[in-house]
């Protein structure tokens, strides 16, 4: 026997019955138009209202036309189909990912797809050398309204110019750029020109930021660009000890140099001083000599023997016919004796 749809899992009418009953209490033809009108009624409630998340703005249309932008919450709207409602993340950050693509993380660690995007990733630089560059964009819907209706694509648009204007940045430099010095430059030019281009699209996104991630040769030439690297970094050790080395050397010799002469200059001023105190005192001396010779002859002589004669030490007198040496002047002994 066939189970009737309408009953109960015991076997009863069921529902069947309630609406039959129903039916009965009904005026004549109101069967008709119950359910249609209880439809209409729920649609009609369901319609009037909705609910925007908290980093989301909603968008709403009478008849294909912007009406309102609604923040975060409970709103109401005109039912059954009259004013329509998009939702837009306007406050979260947006990212696209060149080169690469992150499928969420295990076990706090971001995994990363196997797949090969390398297409996206290498391009030709300025000296004429393949590098891998990987990248991503950083963005958020700043005008609701033009990211929704100004351009059909934004994101695809987005991602093309943002491709576009990193090959031809990367084009426009040396391999070693690149690779070293001019990352931070090139993404923050990559990222004025490509929110340069979307404003001029009226695309209604905001760039927050370039990022590069891995800069690297490809997988080919990679050995030998480590080596290259290698002895680049070795060149840069040694002129980075050279130049400590004369740091120290230079300053040392410029000091040594200067205390010569100082010296030079110090002995120079002495030597000159010391002459013109000789001369004034032979001035001097000659002044006395003229007014009365014979003494100051004698005064000289005596001083100058002063002066010579403490430097004789002892004098021995040898004669033919002497056995020994006869002691003329022992002055050694009598400057030893005058000092006891």
């Amino acid at each position: 026997m066939k189970k009737n749809p309408w009953q109960d899992s015991s076997g009863s009418p069921g529902l069947n019955e309630d609406l039959a009953d129903l039916m009965k209490k009904l005026p004549s033809g109101g069967a008709m138009l119950f359910v249609p009108l209880l439809l209409i009624a729920v649609w009609g409630v369901l319609s009037s209202f909705y609910t925007v998340q908290p980093e989301q703005q909603a968008v709403v249309k009478r008849f294909g036309a912007v009406v309102e932008i609604n923040d975060p919450g409970l709103h109401f709207k005109i039912p059954f189909g009259i004013d329509r409602v998009q939702r837009v993340a306007s406050a979260r950050v947006l990212k696209q990912e060149f080169g690469f693509r992150s499928e969420g993380e295990v076990n706090n660690r971001t995994s990363y797809s196997a797949l090969d995007f390398s297409s996206e990733s290498q391009m030709l630089t300025g000296d004429l050398n393949v590098i891998d560059v990987e990248w991503v964009v950083q963005y958020r819907i700043q005008d609701p309204i033009k990211y929704l209706y100004q351009q059909r694509e934004p994101d695809l648009t987005l991602r093309d110019i943002s491709e576009s204007v990193m090959r031809r940045v990367a084009g426009n430099r040396l391999g070693s750029e690149v690779l070293t010095v001019g990352r931070v430059e090139i993404a923050q030019g990559a990222r004025d020109e490509i929110q340069g281009i979307m404003d001029l699209y009226n695309s209604g996104i905001h760039v927050i930021t370039v990022e590069l991630q891995d800069v690297v040769p490809p997988k080919a030439v990679r050995p030998a660009f480590n080596e290259v690297n290698e002895a680049r970094q070795e060149r840069e050790r040694m002129i980075n000890e050279a130049t400590k080395r004369a740091n120290q050397q230079i300053p040392r010799a410029e000091g040594e140099a200067q205390r010569l002469i100082s010296e030079a200059q110090g002995y120079a001023t002495a030597r000159v001083n010391r002459a013109y105190g000789e001369t004034a005192r032979f001035r001097a001396m000659l002044e006395e000599y003229k007014m009365v010779p014979e003494v100051t002859r004698t005064r000289l002589y005596l001083e100058t023997m002063a002066e010579i004669l403490p430097g004789v030490g002892q004098v021995l007198m040898v004669q033919d016919d002497q056995v020994g040496p006869l002691p003329l002047m022992n002055i050694r002994d009598g400057r030893q004796g005058a000092s006891k």
